[in-house]
């Protein structure tokens, strides 16, 4: 299962990297940053009533092309993607098959997402809540206000994953706003928290299981482009799509 796994991530890496040179879109480098982290969540952990959502919702061609790797979106919509009248917008749309929520305007998902966790309590059910953010959104205030909501009704169903690349928008986060020490700060939130590295399979499975009372909160390690060398950690590939010559490059470094 491990190698199979593996070949669909590289089919992920691939088709995002295909789908961002044939649109001319934005967001390849936080759409590599997630591959390992939406790869585990859908073909290990996710049962049919649970619900995901991608909290950072300009990283969407990664989920769709997620999607399509699990057989959930058809190719003829996968290759609408970044053409008129295509349900598959640049940020995540609850219009497209199998996606629960909209998001995009950075600090929704997470509120959203503890919203169901506390739902899905009332209701007693077994449905557990993942939602995987960004850490330029750790910014936001309604995250902190709902990590202090989710804290104090012990939403033990609800698990962050917080894709932590270091860089957002124009700048490293560094130099946005300090961050660290972060697993300190979401710890004082009374959460139960986790590091790991954020493209290790086995080790972001494992950490998909909560045995405490408290929400689950996964700082995972990650590289922004992820798989191709020269866009790794760059700011630049943030907004930049490939040109043809870095298209044919990065596509040698992913085989």
């Amino acid at each position: 299962m491990t190698k199979k796994l593996i070949k669909s991530i590289k089919n992920i890496r691939t088709n995002i990297l295909k789908k961002t040179f044939q649109a001319q879109s934005s967001h390849i480098g936080s759409c590599f940053s997630i591959v390992e982290l939406l790869a585990v969540l859908y073909f290990k952990r996710l049962r049919k009533k649970d619900t995901f959502i991608l909290s950072k919702g300009h990283a969407a061609l990664a989920l769709y092309c997620t999607l399509f790797e699990k057989k959930l979106l058809l190719k003829k919509e996968l290759d609408s993607y970044g053409k008129n009248n295509s349900t598959l917008m640049s940020h995540v749309s609850h219009k497209v098959k199998n996606i629960k929520f909209s998001t995009g305007s950075l600090g929704h998902g997470l509120p959203y997402a503890v919203g169901k966790a506390l739902g899905e309590k009332i209701d007693r059910t077994n449905n557990k809540v993942y939602v995987l953010v960004s850490d330029g959104e750790l910014n936001e205030g309604t995250t902190w206000e709902s990590l202090l909501f989710a804290s104090f009704h012990n939403l033990n169903n609800l698990f962050i994953i917080i894709d932590y690349n270091k860089i957002q928008s124009l700048d490293f986060v560094k130099n946005v706003l300090k961050l660290e020490p972060l697993k300190k700060k979401i710890k004082s939130f009374n959460c139960n928290v986790e590091k790991i590295d954020g493209h290790n399979i086995k080790v972001i499975q494992k950490s998909l299981i909560n045995k405490s009372n408290k929400p689950k909160v996964i700082i995972a390690d990650t590289i922004k482009g992820k798989g191709v060398d020269f866009m790794e950690n760059k700011i630049l590939w943030h907004y930049k799509p490939p040109s043809k010559d870095q298209l044919i490059n990065a596509l040698k470094k992913l085989k």
